[in-house]
């Protein structure tokens, strides 16, 4: 299955296995609740789907890779106790937590969420020493003696054989504890996660004609080349930094990312003509509503590749225009949400009108810090909300206007006296008169 299905899968995996009854106990005992386990090629988005679901869920993430542990950090050190069994005392050994379960903890005392998902990469290339522990990890979901905490669920990932020769491949008494889902490289569903994560468009276009390179593992007499997902989304970050600061990116950089000769040549010569072309047809020009002369009778003369080459730039200048566009009203709709409950606590009349919106704002910041901490946000809205926050000025500016607003209600329509309108609106008499007379002046 491809990645996306997987995703899918996963996720209504999860929903299922924290779904509770009416006394709030799991429909699915945790006993009962398979780990799952995904095993595909390296690079393909495993973790990334971890993340997704986790914020899609609103639930805890802790994500490991278990290579890079050892058999302590996974179970915990020993340490010797005395118990009594039949009238005699012995010396019994216990284990400290594990690292890994003490990170399910700091999470949830962190985030404030009590479910989770507890996802272990590369768990068949761990090693002999450790190969027990995470058996028992995945038949009896626990490290040492401590059991992973209740309405966290257990996702292992891991690379199939011909990926890895230090893959231990998993016994039938295992497998028939597992939820086990096998997942394939697929271009055309990575290009979906590329085009909504702004992978730049050279590498989206370069692999659209050449989507055969997009995925290949290879070995020859100088050892193994390959190319994966994870591979493209690298490089892509590193494209646009270097364009941002006037590097160009050659087929050395290029190799460091994709590591398949041939394809990285190929790749190199094609960011090249990419830049030639931005240049030839004057994208920018042409973006800006000034096309250059030439540039239609250009593209009508140009090859197929050269074509599409030039319709995904105006694509890659198009979305950086309608990203922009897209965050502004990120922004506002999260303050015309804010002004919403803001005014539905005004008409409440319960407190002054600064009171009301220090205490919706400090609600707000807290609720953005929380969902910081907890990996809810992609930095796109994490941006908004820091904006949002900066705009604190300037909304408590239209805040005071919506309260002079109210004294001019109360003074002109109501004909109110100053003592009424300053218990009305919370203020101080000679806050309410100075207020009136800038009225006052501005009438005349």
């Amino acid at each position: 299955m491809n990645i996306k299905k997987a995703k899918d899968e996963i996720k209504n995996t999860v929903r299922a296995y924290l779904k509770k009854d009416a006394d709030g106990e799991y429909i699915i005992p945790t006993i009962r609740q398979r780990p799952i386990l995904l095993i595909g090629p390296p690079g393909v988005g495993k973790t990334q789907i971890m993340e997704q679901i986790a914020k899609e869920c609103r639930i805890g993430l802790v994500s490991y890779t278990i290579t890079h542990h050892t058999r302590q950090s996974a179970v915990g050190l020993p340490f010797i106790v005395e118990e009594e069994f039949g009238g005699k005392k012995y010396s019994v050994t216990e284990y400290t937590m594990s690292e890994i379960i003490a990170s399910v903890y700091r999470k949830i005392k962190e985030s404030g969420i009590p479910e989770g998902i507890l996802f272990i990469d590369e768990i068949n290339c761990v090693s002999e020493t450790l190969a027990p522990t995470m058996l028992q990890f995945l038949q009896c979901k626990t490290f040492g003696n401590q059991q992973v905490p209740k309405g966290w669920i257990i996702v292992a990932a891991g690379n199939p054989s011909e990926y890895n020769k230090s893959v231990r491949e998993f016994d039938m008494v295992t497998l028939d504890r597992v939820r086990k889902i096998d997942v394939d490289a697929d271009f055309n569903i990575w290009k979906e996660y590329a085009v909504n994560h702004h992978i730049n468009r050279a590498i989206i276009n370069y692999l659209e004609l050449r989507p055969n390179n997009f995925y290949k593992v290879e070995a020859d007499i100088d050892g193994m080349q390959f190319v994966t997902a994870r591979g493209w989304e690298d490089l892509s970050n590193l494209y646009d930094a270097y364009q941002d600061i006037g590097i160009k990116v050659d087929e050395d950089i290029i190799a460091e990312f994709i590591q398949h000769d041939d394809t990285a040549k190929d790749v190199a010569a094609y960011f090249a003509l990419y830049e030639k072309y931005k240049n030839d047809y004057g994208i920018q020009e042409i973006l800006d509503g000034n096309p250059l002369k030439q540039s239609y009778q250009n593209i009508f003369d140009a090859s197929f590749d050269e074509r599409v080459s030039v319709v995904n730039l105006l694509i890659s200048g198009l979305e950086v225009s309608f990203h922009k566009v897209w965050l502004n009203k990120l922004v506002t709709d999260m303050w015309y949400e804010f002004l919403k409950g803001y005014k539905a606590k005004l008409e409440e009349k319960s407190m002054g009108t600064g009171t009301i919106y220090n205490i919706l704002y400090e609600e707000r910041k807290s609720l953005f810090e929380r969902d910081k901490k907890a990996g809810f946000l992609n930095k796109d809205e994490i941006k908004a909300n820091e904006e949002q926050a900066m705009k604190k000025g300037i909304e408590q500016g239209i805040e005071q206007g919506i309260e002079r607003g109210r004294i001019e209600t109360l003074y002109n329509d109501c004909n109110m006296s100053v003592p009424d309108i300053a218990k009305k609106v919370s203020k101080s008499e000679e806050y309410v008169k100075e207020i009136i007379k800038k009225i006052s002046a501005a009438c005349l």
